[in-house]
């Protein structure tokens, strides 16, 4: 008997010391992963989003509060002019939540680009949502317009075998155009 509480013992220091250590370690690298996701995942859809922008799309980056959520806003400029801005929503698609980063030009108040940042749906199949054929086509498209698939009565056709999909990525942009106005106001442009 007293072999068992020895062994219950020394198993629930052992696991506390790791417990503890994981903590740290977690604690210890969130702002390096935090950084990594803005170089790596974000960054790349940023950049291409905002096209043109003559600025660190990273380094002139804005964190706001709209509805009681942070939300980071990317700030394109030309010729060190505020042109655009970018800005991250999420929806749900078919195998759980994805996020779609767009982008506003500030000019005309139309879409500048949409991409899927990042997402759990189907290899091959949902995840063809991120494909320029399927993004390219809310390009362009005003801030006051309605994004839907052709299917809910809107104009955005649906990748083949991935309406769930398709439909997740316009709930984000829908999302964020409906909050377009806010997120310039309190972005200051």
């Amino acid at each position: 008997m007293i072999e068992y509480v020895k062994m219950i013992v020394v198993l629930s220091a052992i696991s506390a010391v790791c417990g503890f250590g994981l903590a740290r370690i977690s604690s210890a690298t969130k702002t390096r992963i935090e950084e990594q996701k803005l170089l790596n995942v974000k960054g790349p859809a940023v950049k291409k989003i905002l096209a043109g922008s003559g600025n660190n799309l990273i380094a002139d980056r804005k964190e706001i509060v709209i509805n009681d959520k942070k939300m980071i806003v990317f700030i394109g400029k030309k010729n060190g002019v505020p042109w655009a801005l970018a800005y991250e929503m999420e929806a749900d698609g078919f195998g759980g939540e994805m996020n779609v980063m767009m982008g506003f030009n500030l000019s005309d108040n139309t879409l500048t680009g949409v991409g899927v940042t990042s997402h759990k749906e189907t290899p091959g199949v949902g995840s063809r949502v991120t494909d320029d054929s399927f993004t390219g086509q809310f390009k362009g498209k005003e801030s006051t317009a309605s994004f839907k698939v052709k299917a809910d009565g809107g104009v955005i056709d649906v990748v083949t075998g991935a309406s769930v999909s398709s439909r997740g990525v316009c709930d984000a942009v829908q999302k964020g155009a409906s909050l377009y106005r806010d997120v310039r106001a309190e972005s200051g442009k």
